[in-house]
């Protein structure tokens, strides 16, 4: 009975907490913030992933949840695409013109002021527990003019990394601790001035950047032995900062190096109260780069919040807070294969002026 008691206490808690949380993410103000990885599943929970996370992504996204599963599985192909709200009246059909910097500049003149987004991933891998490695290719590519249509704000990001990682249960399961290594090649380009002209732009005319770098994440999750298993995750992300120096890159000649990740930790917290028979929740808060939180003057960017119902683990609900805007998320899981949606907002707008992008998210996997 005291047990019960005591977890039914630290549920209202972590209840009043996520409450708290939220009324500051409305409060405040941001601008968006580029991550490594994002997933479907958390982009559908208001961002959170490093508490919750317990597929193929946890090598990729908190290696320490390497931990959490239970049998070995490949994930074939999994592609996964992200489009901006806005795209089908700047690009039509022609999503792909958005990751050609003169496509996507003749395309975005003709709608002033309005952002555009693309981005697409793949995520193979095999995974064992405690144990795993996969490849990531990924191309993001935002952009959008100012009111005169004279300028175009154009951001392009292209990845392609192996990751390998380990992890190491501890008390029975309750201490996990893991850690991936990244190895990353890096096309990289952002100018928020770039002038409209009709013909001529590329990467390599703009100066894009391009090199290979080598970095690491290390995370810990520490799991209480009650019902509702109150979980604490920390993840330190790219230990050491990760700097694309390493070779001058696989694809363009390019002189200068992308901008160098720096290091962060990340901070998480989760329960996952059971509501029925084959019927569980996941709650999760999460602080990004949680030791510069005091000194961050646009705190909202840091915090996420999110909740999912699974369903005899064949359908899932997700919601969610990310910065100030509300997420959903669906998934259908049957036999080998895998369909999600999601859709969530993010600030592209600045401190003084806030202005969201809706975005959609769709995502097909097969694995066994």
């Amino acid at each position: 009975m005291a047990v019960k008691l005591k977890s039914s206490f630290l549920f209202r808690q972590f209840l009043i907490t996520l409450i708290c949380t939220l009324f500051i993410i409305f409060k405040a103000q941001s601008a968006e913030v580029h991550e490594f990885y994002n997933g479907i599943r958390s982009l559908g929970m208001g961002g959170a992933a490093i508490a919750v996370v317990n597929d193929e992504t946890a090598l990729i996204v908190n290696p320490a949840a390497l931990g959490k599963l239970r049998d070995p599985f490949v994930t074939v192909v999994d592609p996964e695409l992200e489009l901006s709200a806005n795209n089908d009246s700047i690009f039509s059909t022609s999503y792909l013109a958005a990751l050609d910097p003169q496509a996507a500049m003749d395309k975005l003149k003709l709608t002033p002021a309005r952002h555009g987004r693309f981005k697409m991933q793949l995520f193979p891998s095999l995974v064992l527990p405690n144990f795993g490695m996969g490849f990531l290719g990924k191309f993001r590519a935002d952009g959008e003019t100012n009111a005169a249509a004279t300028t175009l704000d154009w951001q392009y990001e292209n990845d392609y990394a192996f990751i390998f990682g380990f992890n190491f249960r501890m008390f029975d399961g309750r201490l996990k601790l893991g850690f991936n290594t990244k190895i990353i090649n890096r096309i990289e380009y952002s100018n928020a001035a770039i002038p409209i002209v009709a013909s001529g732009t590329t990467l390599t005319s703009l100066g894009a950047k391009e090199g290979l770098g080598i970095g690491a994440d290390v995370g810990i999750i520490l799991t209480g032995p009650w019902k509702t298993l109150p979980t604490l995750s920390v993840l330190v992300r790219d230990v050491g900062h990760t700097r694309f120096n390493f070779q001058s890159g696989l694809f363009l000649s390019a002189a200068e190096r992308p901008t160098t990740l720096g290091q962060k930790v990340d901070v998480g917290l989760a329960m996952f109260p059971i509501m029925g028979k084959r019927k569980r929740a996941s709650i999760t808060l999460e602080v990004r780069d949680a030791l510069n939180l005091s000194t961050e003057t646009d705190p909202a960017k840091l915090y996420h919040a999110g909740f999912e119902m699974n369903f005899f683990d064949a359908l899932f609900l997700r919601a969610g807070m990310n910065q100030r805007y509300w997420t959903a998320g669906f998934e259908m899981a049957v036999k080998n294969y895998q369909f999600q949606l999601a859709s969530y907002g993010e600030e592209v707008g600045t401190a003084a002026t806030n202005k969201e992008d809706r975005r959609y998210v769709l995502k097909f996997a097969y694995r066994f």
